[in-house]
């Protein structure tokens, strides 16, 4: 009985030994950025898709941007610095679009030009340098900057919902 014990004692050693080593070779920056790109992405997206086709011209207050146009600017921002990441800046022209089903596939296009990028980034190329719009900035840094805006355009985005009596999907489902 001893040596069971003795036995499972090392086995139970082992395996955590070799689950922290396997959680160190899995890049872990890169791996919570892309966590917190996606789950973004499909709140943004959600967004879009819930927000019936007659409020996409809808402001908040007469100043600000209409829903539509907010998407496609969700969908142009994304578009320009995921490409840039991953190689080739493209504009996509979304803020032109205004139909929600044009928008809807605006932010699709985006959505997997980011997806690229983000599949692409490793703990290893994260500081590699990438030319944007606005500069040289790290690979990392660059996406970084695609989910806080998007968390920011969503929070933005998410008034409009409300102001429409739809719940956002962040909180739908609570």
């Amino acid at each position: 009985m001893k040596m069971n014990r003795y036995f499972t004692m090392i086995f139970a050693a082992a395996l955590t030994g070799a689950f922290a080593l396997h959680s160190q070779a899995a890049d872990p920056l890169s791996t919570e950025a892309r966590q917190g790109y996606n789950q973004i992405k499909g709140n943004i997206l959600k967004m879009a898709e819930v927000m019936p086709e007659e409020h996409y011209s809808f402001k908040a207050t007469p100043e600000i941007r209409t829903f539509g146009q907010l998407i496609g600017h969700i969908a142009d921002s994304q578009m320009g610095n995921c490409s840039a990441v991953n190689g080739a800046m493209k504009q996509l022209g979304a803020s032109s679009k205004t139909s929600k089903a044009d928008l809807i596939n605006a932010l699709k296009e985006s959505n997997a030009e980011c997806d690229k990028a983000f599949a692409a980034l490793t703990d290893a190329n994260a500081a590699e340098m990438v030319k944007t719009r606005r500069g040289e900035r790290t690979r990392l840094g660059t996406l970084l900057g695609v989910t806080i805006h998007d968390n920011e355009e969503y929070g933005y985005t998410a008034v409009y919902l409300r102001l429409k009596g739809i719940v956002p999907p962040s909180t739908a489902g609570r």
